[in-house]
């Protein structure tokens, strides 16, 4: 195979430079399946990588990009074929493994997905490492006892990708969504995705008790920190909190007190080391019962290879709502 351009990241003189390089099939890591990547996706975790805002690559250099959807064009692998729809997200990609930023990439059997029936590429990262994050949420709430007519769920950061999507899907199972965002703007974003009310973060009184008056039914959260910690002491008996990201800290300061006098549970959230089963049962639920009705609301950025490393930055200051897809030639 003659070499094809990718995005890689480097460590040069201890620091971070990414950059299109032209490889070859020998340049990335092994795997037993070849795919030709039609699309990928931008994460915060991506924009992080790629400046060096986050430490999140492992060994360098790496190709960029945690998420990706193509054709199979070879497989070692009996469970693929030449011609086969397939997608990867997390499972080490721009961390361990060379990533979807690239013409090709070459990957471990155990961690391509078949496209469900229903979703095409361009759907897939639309939705992506944050619309299985979201989906995988509450998928684990509702395993856990999570239903509608146990009240409103609060989404925090729900103008992010994982927040957004999880707005849309949990309002189509039927939830009363609150919305949490510091963005005055996005009032009209949210309510258009599913949410019944939206409430300005920093209007929010976090209070000082180990419990709070009860206010939700469930939660996920994507900030971590004080409004985290807010959540323990608001959220009513046997309530769920999906603890999905850190946007805002990596702390928690709180008691046991919400845990063992209201029975609540703090499901961490994990989407790079789902297992595969899990896995496969999570993406036929997004194509099928959690299937966000507002996907094309809340992606509506599709931006050419060539035009990925000027986008880092606004993810790095905060300026993106949803989604943002790249198409790769």
């Amino acid at each position: 195979m003659t070499s094809f351009r990718a995005f890689r990241i480097h460590e040069i003189d201890r620091s971070i430079v990414a950059r299109f390089d032209q490889i070859t099939l020998d340049d990335l890591g092994p795997g037993e399946v070849v795919v030709r990547v039609s699309h990928s996706d931008i994460n915060f975790k991506d924009a992080l990588a790629a400046t060096g805002k986050g430490r999140i690559l492992r060994r360098y250099p790496l190709v960029g990009g945690i998420d990706l959807a193509g054709e199979v064009v070879s497989s070692t692998d009996a469970r693929f074929a030449p011609g086969q729809q397939v997608l990867v997200t997390g499972c080490g990609l721009s961390e361990t493994r060379d990533g979807g930023y690239a013409e090709f990439a070459r990957l471990p059997g155990d961690s391509v997905i078949p496209l469900p029936a229903g979703i095409s590429a361009l759907d897939a990262m639309k939705l992506g490492t944050a619309g299985f994050t979201a989906a995988l949420a509450v998928h684990r709430m509702e395993q856990n006892g999570q239903q509608p007519a146990n009240g409103p769920v609060v989404v925090t950061g729900a103008t992010g990708g994982v927040g957004s999507i999880a707005t849309s899907m949990l309002a189509g199972r039927g939830y009363e969504v609150v919305a949490v965002s510091g963005k005055a703007e996005a009032d009209p974003y949210l309510r258009d995705i599913g949410a019944a009310r939206v409430l300005r973060r920093q209007d929010i009184d976090l209070g000082s008790k180990p419990m709070e008056k009860a206010l939700w039914a469930g939660a996920v959260d994507n900030v971590g920190g004080p409004l985290l910690t807010w959540l323990t002491r608001t959220v009513d008996q046997w309530g769920n909190i999906a603890s999905v990201g850190l946007a805002g800290s990596h702390e928690l300061n709180t008691t046991v007190m919400p845990f063992i006098l209201r029975g609540v549970n703090l499901l961490g959230i994990n989407s790079v080391l789902t297992p595969r089963e899990l896995r496969l049962e999570v993406w036929q639920r997004i194509a099928t019962d959690l299937r966000p009705a507002a996907l094309d609301r809340i992606c509506t950025k599709i931006v050419g290879f060539d035009e990925l490393p000027d986008q880092f930055d606004d993810y790095i200051q905060g300026r993106v709502t949803g989604r943002t897809v790249v198409r790769i030639p």
